[in-house]
């Protein structure tokens, strides 16, 4: 039945499907006839014979016939699979759609919401080949039709997998009207400016904006016509988890974002016994750019053999359509690759180039000499705010655009320095020349510098800012002289990424002895945030 223009328009302003009403959907949908049931049961029993490995036709012949289909069902049903499932698997996307169309559900939700449901899916179906990347074909089969339960996709910059774990995601909890989603970050203030905006993109993408609602408090997305939900959590607030609670069917996706964020399989196990309850089918999805360091947690995690787990790699060589990523994305990459083969492969392709847990590999341990410096010409000054036991640290600096190279010049570091006496130590060493980025944490010390004549200004800081910032000066050189700068070098060369219980490393950046770091981190923050576009 087509939806008519008042339903749709009533459908855009959310008017049909009250809270009550949606967990009534919810329930109605959740029974499905004898006779879907047992179709679908016939497709899982084909599907697990036609997946069981590379047999003949006739072999098919003969198991599907001891599983009770006749030859007319075979000619009919099963050989149509076969050949369906053998291209899919080549990765024919197309193939894939036409395979989950046989798989239809039989929804029985009430009319109107059933025929905006299918409205909404016949346009999931069009959209998802367009946007699905080629390269993800055989992943995708599996998930669409749920041969595992984990599924893995790592890969360097603009590789596509968070985009595929999105759209993916979206389908299926459409697909699927008592299942609903729920999407992770290691902290809750990095969701909505991206994971959260990523799906808002992906639903935009399958043409179904006017089937789903955003929410941003608490953050979600709702899906009209069933009242399905998408949820967005943080792992630091573990108790939020564990206490959620659906109106209606499961919780049946989980999708881990930046997976090597968490602080080991550990954590993510312990959130998956509390989510996989009440259900028949689950998905789990984690996505995540391998660290760099070939010790790191997740990529000695990915290296283990799991049955229930399929794993995809991608980097942006695999897109179908590289202009997404804009012509100034591939001059980057192919630059860094002419200059630093190791940084691109680790950045763009993905690769962990790096042993042990150093957090800076790039540091150039060298005499920086007068003469340099006075071709120094970009000059960038940062503060990190400190008493006691904190010290305040001070840094000066040279950012080389072209070379990509930052050269520490100077430095300010000690316990109990007052702002009166850091302020005229800078001022006495003509250092208030430029503008000075500071730590927007104490904005009473930055009107301090203000008044006592430092140009002084605040970090800008927000979700992300440690994260994108750190990575941002691991990907560039650093010149250290231990002359100049001695406590920046002590710092940089000794700081590690944290280590969990089980003593493995994990991708979090301690907050102890990075007091200069901080501060050429504010020093050059406003040219990193550039980088968070590209991340």
């Amino acid at each position: 039945m087509p939806v008519s223009e008042k339903s749709l328009e009533n459908l855009k302003k959310g008017r049909p499907f009250t809270k009550e009403n949606a967990s009534e959907y919810g329930r109605r949908a959740k029974k499905r006839s004898d006779e879907v049931k047992r179709q679908r049961k016939n497709m899982v029993q084909m599907l697990s014979v036609i997946a069981a490995g590379d047999i003949t036709d006739e072999e098919k012949k003969e198991k599907l016939a001891a599983l009770g289909f006749g030859e007319e069902d075979m000619q009919n049903e099963a050989l149509v699979a076969v050949a369906l499932y053998d291209k899919a698997r080549a990765g024919d996307v197309r193939a894939i759609e036409t395979w989950a169309e046989l798989r239809g559900r039989g929804k029985s939700a009430p009319e109107e919401a059933e025929a905006a449901g299918k409205q909404a899916l016949s346009l999931v179906w069009m959209n998802y080949v367009k946007n699905t990347n080629s390269g993800f074909g055989s992943i995708t089969v599996c998930a669409l039709n749920h041969l595992y339960t984990h599924y893995e996709a790592s890969g360097g910059r603009g590789s596509g997998k968070s985009t595929w774990a999105s759209l993916t995601v979206i389908r299926l909890l459409m697909e699927h009207p008592d299942v609903h989603a729920l999407v992770l970050r290691k902290v809750a203030n990095t969701l909505r400016d991206s994971v959260y905006a990523q799906y808002l993109w992906s639903i935009e993408a399958l043409g179904v904006t006017d089937f789903w609602e955003a929410k941003k408090s608490p953050l979600e997305l709702v899906y009209k016509p069933t009242g399905q939900k998408i949820l967005f959590r943080g792992a630091d607030d573990p108790m939020k988890i564990k206490s959620i609670k659906t109106e209606f069917g499961y919780i049946g996706i989980t999708h881990f974002e930046e997976k090597d964020q968490f602080s080991g399989r550990a954590e993510i196990d312990s959130i998956l016994q509390s989510t996989m309850r009440g259900g028949t089918e689950f998905w789990n999805f984690e996505t995540y750019n391998p660290p760099r360091s070939k010790d790191n947690w997740a990529n000695k995690d990915s290296q283990e053999e799991r049955p229930n787990r399929v794993q995809h790699r991608s980097t942006y060589l695999d897109l179908d359509h590289p202009e997404w990523l804009g012509e100034a994305f591939m001059e980057e990459a192919e630059s860094l690759k002419q200059r630093d083969e190791g940084r691109y492969q680790h950045e763009y392709l993905g690769i962990p180039v790096g042993i042990g847990g150093s957090v800076f590999e790039n540091l150039e341990l060298r005499e920086i000499t007068e003469e340099e410096i006075r071709h120094f010409d970009r000059i960038y000054q940062g503060v990190d705010w400190g008493w006691f036991p904190d010290p305040y640290a001070f840094i000066r600096l040279h950012y080389d655009k072209a070379r990509e190279t930052i050269y520490l010049i100077d430095e300010l570091f000690g316990n109990k320095l007052t702002n009166e006496q850091s302020a005229r130590w800078i001022r006495e060493h003509g250092y208030h020349d430029v503008p000075t980025t500071c730590d927007s944490a104490e904005p009473k010390s930055v009107s301090d510098y203000r008044s006592l004549g430092v140009n002084a200004k605040e970090a800008i800081k927000g979700p992300s800012s440690v994260e994108y910032g750190m990575k941002w000066l691991q990907s560039r050189t650093i010149v250290i002289d231990k002359r100049r700068t001695p406590h920046a070098y002590e710092e940089f060369v000794n700081y590690e990424y944290e280590k969990n219980r089980a003593d493995e490393w994990i991708s979090g950046y301690p907050d102890r002895n990075n007091h200069t770091i901080d501060a050429v981190r504010y020093a050059l923050e406003r040219i990193s945030n550039k980088y968070r576009s590209q991340a």
